[in-house]
């Protein structure tokens, strides 16, 4: 680990006291992230959808009666060098990611005993990488049909997999007269195919979805729905029945 920089009032006696004791405050920086099926994953370079928490640490050692101080500092990368967004002044830390791009996020520690000042800051970070976490651009398709028939294929309509990076979401199921069927908020659920308890009838539905990605980018999505109760996903063509 790249030495920090020390300020003392005697630097050479600083210098050879810390080096032949190896005894100050040291930090190492981890991120421990948090994605929305609740998987972990410790990295200090990772690429994944949002909403994402990241779990951050500084990890001192040799603090002993050294004062200390942390500054935790988020940016989100752009063309041009841009100021944190966020600062946090904390030991460990803790964030959701709701936008996309790469963040960069650096922890400038300071301890000091008396006079002595050991930093852990521009100079130190100039050297070693910050932690990296690069959040994807948002992603939704719905599909237009949906088989409830009880084969474990295809039984719940919501969300095509691999959408990515929603930070809002909420869809509803609409009869062919305008009755509310179903609503959920949470990409990853979705619609039976009942109603008050029974199976909804074979036929044409629809859904509304408002969503918003973490790129700022909106979905306003309208589309129909078939529920079709007699398809079987391994044969060549379906068959209707009564529901």
């Amino acid at each position: 680990m790249k030495r920090p920089f020390l300020l003392c009032c005697a630097l050479a006696l600083c210098l050879t006291t810390a080096t032949a004791q190896d005894d100050y405050p040291t930090i190492n920086p981890t991120a421990t992230y948090t994605d929305i099926d609740g998987k972990e994953e410790q990295s200090n370079d990772y690429s994944g959808s949002a909403p994402l928490i990241g779990r951050f640490e500084a990890n001192p050692e040799n603090v002993g009666s050294w004062n200390a101080y942390y500054e935790w500092r988020f940016t989100l990368l752009k063309e041009q060098e841009s100021e944190p967004y966020l600062i946090r002044y904390e030991q460990d830390t803790e964030y959701t990611f709701t936008e996309a791009g790469t963040h960069h996020i650096v922890l400038y520690a300071i301890f000091t005993q008396g006079k002595d000042s050991i930093l852990y800051t521009q100079d130190y970070w100039n050297d070693v990488p910050a932690l990296s976490v690069t959040i994807s651009e948002s992603k939704l398709d719905m599909p237009n049909a949906f088989s409830p028939n009880g084969d474990d294929i295809n039984d719940i309509y919501g969300a095509k997999e691999g959408y990515k990076s929603l930070v809002e979401f909420h869809a509803t199921i609409y009869n062919r007269w305008g009755q509310k069927i179903y609503e959920w908020d949470d990409p990853a659920g979705g619609w039976d195919g009942t109603f008050n308890g029974k199976e909804a009838k074979q036929g044409t539905y629809f859904v509304l979805v408002k969503a918003k990605g973490a790129d700022g980018r909106v979905y306003n999505i309208r589309r129909d729905v078939n529920l079709l109760r007699g398809y079987r996903e391994n044969e060549s063509s379906s068959t209707s029945t009564n529901p």
